[in-house]
């Protein structure tokens, strides 16, 4: 397996006609383990360098690299197996499938590639540690929306993939809720070295993580990092 984190070179993309740049020249490299939090205003182009980096989204131009690998130089089957099995993704709606249950949302990515046997075990372990066992055999219409974006995060974690992606993930949550979702990011950062690409508007809970991208316009206009 190809060691790496995640870069990109030259990263421009465009929409509408005439076009507008969002992203505009963006060169970045993001290390392994590492916590990253996106900010910026809106509309400054956050959620877009998070979905072209994690390959949610394809580049105008330029070059995304992740664990080794070149994104736009798998095909697509590949692809899909490469995203499934190492980049979990969280949004700011939990997209939780309504008819499953939290353990059965949480082993869909496992269900994918056939593993949701193997990874049962892990899921019930993550229920337990998420403090959602009580939540097990619910419908997520019948969870709170804390207990949603949780079973979302566990869902994203059942793989144990290399990078999580998330975009505004305490966006519709209230402060206790919020910071349980940062505690979580926190615990997985440290303990299992998931390197996490996190778009906020919080500036307390950028705060948090190692380092902190802000754009402006579609450049970076700031990288603790740099």
């Amino acid at each position: 397996m190809k060691a790496g984190g995640v870069a990109c070179t030259d990263l421009v993309k465009s929409f509408g006609d005439p076009p507008i740049d969002v992203i505009r020249n963006i060169t970045l490299n993001v290390k392994r383990g590492d916590f990253v939090a996106i900010t910026g205003r809106s509309g400054s182009g956050k959620s877009t360098l998070l979905y072209l980096l994690s390959g949610l989204d394809v580049p105008g131009s330029g070059q995304v690299t992740v664990d080794g690998e070149r994104l736009e130089a798998l095909s697509p089957e590949d692809f899909d197996s490469f995203r499934n099995e190492r980049m979990g993704f969280v949004f700011q709606f939990h997209y939780l499938l309504p008819e499953l249950t939290a353990l059965e949302n949480i082993l869909m990515p496992a269900r994918r590639s056939g593993r949701h046997l193997e990874k049962k075990a892990k899921a019930e372990a993550l229920l337990d540690q998420f403090e959602l066992s009580h939540c097990r055999d619910k419908v997520p219409g019948k969870m709170s929306g804390g207990e949603q974006q949780r079973a979302a995060i566990a869902r994203a974690l059942i793989l144990e993939p290399h990078f999580l992606f998330a975009d505004e993930p305490t966006g519709n949550l209230d402060s206790s809720n919020g910071e349980t979702v940062m505690n979580i990011f926190e615990h997985v950062n440290k303990t299992l070295g998931t390197t996490i690409l996190m778009v906020t508007h919080e500036p307390d809970y950028a705060a948090r993580a190692r380092r902190q991208i802000q754009l402006v316009d579609g450049v970076v206009a700031e990288d603790s990092d740099a």
